[in-house]
């Protein structure tokens, strides 16, 4: 029984070794097993354009409503990670509301001509804790 147990590991460890290989690259450093850690430190530090965006950013996804900002608009209510398309005058704009940690910001900061009105976030029914 110990025999076929040992067995299934040493072809389990061979099989992943074997196919992990796949996955490399050739590595001319002097570091040798540490270069992956190199590629992860890359990836932290260089966020992309959509990760920096603060306040979302425009999108290319169908909008679930249509806001319709005018002289009379203060407040448009939203939630995180909605797509809306957003018409101020003769501008409209596809904005998917892609924010960590702000809870409220103006519109003036994503489309021209929303001076005077506030965005307000609710949390996305995907990240609510609970039932």
């Amino acid at each position: 029984m110990k025999k076929s147990i040992i067995a299934v590991l040493a072809v389990s460890a061979i099989s992943s070794l074997g196919s992990s290989a796949a996955f490399a690259h050739e590595d001319y450093s002097k570091r040798g097993t540490l270069h992956w850690l190199e590629h992860v430190q890359a990836r932290a530090s260089s966020p992309t354009e959509r990760e920096l965006a603060t306040y979302g950013y425009a999108s290319n996804a169908t909008p679930s409503r249509t806001v319709i900002v005018n002289a009379d608009t203060r407040y448009i209510n939203v939630t995180r990670l909605e797509t809306v398309a957003l018409k101020v005058g003769d501008k409209t704009v596809n904005w998917t509301f892609d924010t960590i940690g702000t809870n409220s910001f103006p519109l003036s900061k994503v489309i021209q001509g929303g001076d005077k009105v506030t965005v307000y976030l609710e949390e996305s029914p995907l990240y609510r804790s609970g039932s």
